[in-house]
């Protein structure tokens, strides 16, 4: 699997786009900036003017850069799914907008429901993520890497197949609990952590049986 510097170029590009945005309104910018949200949808992280309109994109567009270096050096990269990793490829530059967007909304007086975006964001993922899982070969970067899904084509088969229904029901909950109202954090991260942990027990299961 070679990855298209096109793709890298342009995926960096629209990792920085929001510098362009943030440079047309800075004057009207406070000089701190919230940058960061607690569950309760109040910031409670603050940083400057500067480094909110330039950091940010500059450090995501930094770690855009990064990832297709980490995906070539696998060992397996043959195996990687084309489709998934250009989604991985463009995560980051969504990322990147929409943090940027919200940032800036936020800083001019809108109204943001960061605790809604987000979490409903992570579950679009996680849907999206969970319909290629079954379909992914093994690999060092992407899949539920585990020594014995590695160590094994069968147990990475079927581990994978039941990690993508699982990530696909959990992202369906993460979207129906953001659209109700009905989530908290703890919520949340029992979703996550039954989104790993049962693929994991399942997969160490298989082994024990040879597989």
């Amino acid at each position: 699997m070679k990855i298209d510097r096109k793709t890298v170029i342009l995926t960096t590009l629209v990792c920085l786009l929001p510098i362009v945005a943030g440079v047309i309104l800075y004057p009207r910018l406070p000089e701190q900036m919230a940058t960061h949200w607690g569950f309760g949808n109040e910031p409670n992280g603050w940083s400057s003017k500067a480094f909110a309109v330039f950091g940010l994109p500059g450090l995501l567009a930094a770690l855009n850069l990064i990832l297709p270096f980490a995906l070539s050096a696998d060992p397996k990269k043959q195996n990687m799914s084309p489709a998934l990793v250009n989604i991985s490829l463009w995560v980051i530059p969504v990322v990147s907008v929409m943090c940027s967007a919200m940032t800036l909304c936020y800083a001019l007086g809108y109204s943001v429901s960061v605790a809604r975006i987000v979490p409903a964001f992570v579950g679009v993922l996680f849907i999206i993520f969970g319909n290629y899982l079954p379909k992914t070969k093994q690999s060092y970067s992407m899949g539920i890497k585990l020594p014995w899904t590695l160590n094994s084509e069968e147990n990475w088969n079927r581990t994978h197949r039941l990690s993508g229904f699982l990530w696909v029901i959990g992202g369906a909950l993460f979207l129906m609990l953001t659209f109700f109202g009905w989530w908290n954090l703890y919520v949340l991260l029992g979703i996550i952590l039954a989104m790993t942990l049962i693929p994991t027990v399942y997969s160490y299961l298989l082994y024990r049986k040879g597989i």
